[in-house]
């Protein structure tokens, strides 16, 4: 969807007329039904008349095309600023300006493609505008029919017209050069450069029928993508498929060629509960639908899986497309009706009401994926909700999927690949934890290593003798400890501290967590391994989970002000403290079980409660696999 298209003769007319932004306001309400903020107003006002000086120049065509705020298909995405015409051998071509207010900017070391800058009203981490741009081209080039089969030319590029470039400046550093050389940023003064770049690949004008093509064009993956990710997908043996993960994805793909005959939506829950391979499932549903053609999406609320997963398909790649197939579970706010063939949303135990950076945007997450998508595919285990904003829940799917007028399938994973395999240890570890009650208290078949430690050193000192036998092992933590702004990017700022123990909170920047090979010297919250698997994990319980009276008692005031998770908990205790009692007992129990079942083969955990290290202790003991290990 275009907001504003026209000539260029067109666009300069209401610069001139001072008009523009008004225009593109009203048809922000008409056709998205929207208000547009002041902030975003003046934006326009102020980046289109740089444009204007940039398209002042005769040898670009008076009836080129222009294109204003284009909506990339099936996404909350949209492209600043779009030039099309034709070159000198008559091929056509789209020029992609992704335009910036930045007057500064700081690179972002060991994580991809990212800066640091002032937007939004603080200082935040985004995409390289080169990366934006970059990004966007593959966007079209991959899903476009119409760009595929007429083979239009992409040209991204940036404009920072407030940004003064100086020597070494950071825009322009060596970790960017992949995205500078596909997508060139021009800066403040660069008005000429930019002018020429335009030229170069519009000589002569196409009245706009480039981009409407392309607007109008079907949605469809190219074969480059599908023999991309397809190629990723056989060089990884991890993405096996086994038992009934293999039922439960060729349902899945039954349903999608159902679904593309009648065009008809359906939605399927799949339940399963921690390694029973629900993210197996949904990357190689991701690629074998690309592969017949099928425009399918993964989506998940945590971005940590997210980039887990891009990466190890990408392997020692950075730059790659199909990170455009991996979204955020907001991603769907404004996506037009059954315009995604599939959307397999992982996690979905951990999706919102309410989308965007401050929770105001959307109606909910569940109504709008299924709303989206013509197949709806949500990996569920209600058992893995973790926030007070957490709705995911099947009778909540079940409850959208009426309202879109979506059939309803379900399936079941039973078979469990984590914790040795064992469906004993996931019992025992419920009924400890006063989830359920379960009649399994023999884990002596089980082959799990469960061990309760007296301090936090000694844990620490067994993760990390199993993650130098090759393991990829972890300590993981609750979050009792607040994690200040400050030092996020220092191993060196211990922000847990038990005693004379001290340990950093996963590190923001460098790689996922979850396979950088120094995350071993910190120590993972529920938000950054939520929906991943480690060899062995270390688990901290903190002081909101602890032993007294003969029963266990959950504290949430003892977790960390920085902790998100609890937010409106005091509010609602006011208002209903039975129910604000039941969803901090339910919140918190929630969060240890998914800690401590992140191992596949063991599980050590150090309490700082007495009582409750006692506790288990004894639940270990007579389970018969209570040990003392010493190293």
């Amino acid at each position: 969807m275009i907001i504003y298209s026209g000539s260029k003769t067109d666009f300069m007319t209401e610069v001139e007329n001072d008009t523009i932004a008004y225009s593109i306001r009203d048809n922000i309400l008409e056709k998205m039904h929207r208000k547009t903020g002041e902030a975003e107003f003046r934006s326009w006002v102020n980046s289109l008349e740089y444009m204007y000086k940039v398209l002042n120049d005769d040898g670009i065509p008076r009836d080129s095309g222009v294109a204003i705020e284009y909506n990339l298909p099936n996404t909350a995405k949209r492209v600043d600023f779009l030039i099309s015409g034709y070159d000198a051998s008559r091929g056509a071509n789209v020029v992609i300006i992704e335009l910036k207010q930045w007057e500064k900017l700081n690179k972002v070391e060991g994580l991809d493609g990212l800066v640091e800058t002032f937007t939004g009203g603080a200082n935040r981490r985004v995409v390289h505008p080169s990366y934006q741009a970059w990004s966007y081209a593959e966007m079209i080039r991959d899903y476009n029919e119409y760009a595929q089969i007429e083979g239009v030319g992409l040209w991204p590029c940036a404009y920072l017209h407030n940004y003064m470039r100086t020597t070494d400046d950071p825009l322009d550093d060596p970790i960017y050069a992949d995205y500078l050389e596909d997508a060139p940023a021009f800066a403040k003064g660069d008005v000429m450069k930019l002018r020429e770049y335009i030229k170069r690949v519009v000589e002569t004008g196409d009245d706009g029928e480039i981009i409407y093509e392309i607007d109008n064009g079907r949605i469809k993956p190219s074969k480059s993508l599908q023999d991309a990710i397809v190629g990723m997908l056989e060089n990884n043996p991890e993405f096996n498929l086994i038992d009934d993960q293999k039922v439960v994805f060729e349902r899945i793909m039954e349903l999608s060629r159902q679904c593309e005959k009648d065009g008809k939506k359906r939605v399927l829950i799949a339940q399963g509960g921690p390694g029973t391979g629900k993210t197996v499932i949904a990357i190689n549903l991701l690629a074998r639908l690309t592969q017949e053609g099928v425009f399918a999406q993964y989506c998940s609320k945590n971005s940590a899986p997210r980039e887990v997963y891009k990466r190890k398909l990408k392997g020692h790649r950075t730059k790659s497309s199909i990170d455009n197939m991996f979204k955020g579970s907001g991603a769907y706010v404004d996506a037009p009706e059954s315009a995604v063939g599939v959307v397999l949303a992982d996690e979905a135990h951990r999706l919102n009401e309410k989308s965007g950076l401050y929770g105001n945007q959307g109606v909910n997450q569940i109504h709008e994926i299924i709303r989206a998508a013509r197949l709806s595919v949500f990996f569920i285990d209600e058992s893995q909700r973790v926030t007070v904003r957490d709705i995911g829940s099947v009778s909540e799917i079940k409850h959208w999927a009426a309202v879109n007028g979506a059939k309803v399938f379900e399936e079941e994973l039973a078979s469990q690949f984590r914790c040795n395999g064992s469906d004993g240890y996931l019992a025992w570890l419920d009924d400890v934890l006063g989830i359920r009650e379960t009649a399994n208290y023999d884990l002596e078949d089980v082959g799990y290593e469960f061990v309760v430690l007296d301090s936090p050193q000694e844990m620490r000192d067994m993760v990390v003798a199993r993650n130098d036998e090759g393991g990829n092992s972890r300590m993981l933590a609750g979050y009792c400890w607040k994690w200040p702004k400050a030092g996020r990017a220092d191993t060196n700022a211990h922000e847990i501290k038990i005693g004379d123990f001290e340990i950093s909170w996963n590190l923001e920047g460098g790689e996922a967590f979850a396979i950088s090979p120094t995350s071993i010297n910190e120590a993972g919250c529920i938000h950054t391994t939520q929906g991943l698997e480690f060899e062995y994990v270390g688990v901290i319980i903190g002081d909101d989970l602890r032993y007294e009276g003969g029963g266990l008692v959950t504290d949430y005031t003892k977790r960390a002000s920085t902790d998100q998770s609890i937010r409106g908990l005091k509010k609602m205790e006011e208002e209903d403290p039975e129910e604000a009692r039941r969803l901090a007992d339910e919140i918190i129990k929630n969060t240890y079980r998914t800690l401590m079942t992140r191992g596949m083969r063991g599980c050590y955990v150090y309490a700082t409660d007495p009582g409750l290290r006692k506790y288990l202790s004894e639940r270990a003991r007579a389970a018969h696999r209570y040990r003392s290990i010493s190293i």
